[in-house]
């Protein structure tokens, strides 16, 4: 999970549920809900690369699609870095907020995904006003790229994630949601990316600090 300090409006009495928790549940749930994998290999891809989580809290598999609890069974719902995994993100939404009344909701966005392309992600998801915008990524030329993306994948197996920490806003997308998740499902790439002028990417310390340098080196300005 990116962005933790997001959940805010867990209560003391609330009974909650993770879907998909990986190598580290939310402290506060009361129930996991996993899905059952073929192999430790294909369930470490799933997490993320992710070592296995050791817990004490309550786990429940399931087969990935149907959620098995009952209306509104919990108060609040967390479901982190699963909805890209998912075959259809308008059903398993409605599962989501079938079983719960509020929660938490996050997922890489397409940027993410076209630097790393992970084989077990299935969707571009993009959040577009209070929608969340997806697409199948087997609709698009994605994986004719997949030599390239492998050296950035590899990469990021080996530890160096600088890259995905620097731009974790744009690289992934997380918020609460109260009563129902709108989705939409879209066929055009234009409608998971952002907007032009939509996103401001702040310039590292270190480049300010280096273009002050070279101005003065060399006398110049507007460099």
């Amino acid at each position: 999970m990116m962005f933790p300090h997001r959940i805010k409006s867990i209560l003391p009495s609330d009974r909650v549920l993770e879907i998909g928790p990986g190598g580290t549940p939310h402290p506060r749930a009361d129930v996991l809900l996993e899905k059952v994998f073929p192999s430790e290999e294909e369930a470490r891809q799933q997490r993320g690369l992710a070592a296995k989580g050791q817990t004490d809290q309550l786990l429940v598999t399931y087969d990935g699609e149907t959620v098995p609890f009952a209306e509104r069974e919990f108060d609040y719902v967390i479901c982190s870095h699963v909805l890209e995994h998912v075959h259809d993100v308008d059903s398993f939404t409605r599962e989501i907020s079938r079983v719960g009344k509020k929660g938490y909701i996050e997922y890489p966005t397409i940027y993410y995904e076209y630097l790393y392309n992970f084989r077990v992600h299935r969707n571009f998801l993009l959040l577009r006003g209070d929608v969340i915008h997806w697409m199948p990524k087997g609709e698009t030329p994605l994986n004719e790229f997949r030599e390239v993306q492998r050296f950035y994948y590899d990469s990021l197996a080996g530890g160096y994630n600088d890259l995905a920490v620097a731009l974790q806003p744009f690289l992934f997308e997380g918020r609460e949601w109260f009563d129902s998740i709108k989705t939409r499902r879209v066929t055009e790439i234009k409608d998971v990316c952002f907007e032009a002028g939509a996103y401001r990417i702040p310039k590292k310390p270190e480049i300010v600090k280096r273009k002050k340098g070279i101005r003065r080196l060399f006398g110049l300005r507007g460099i």
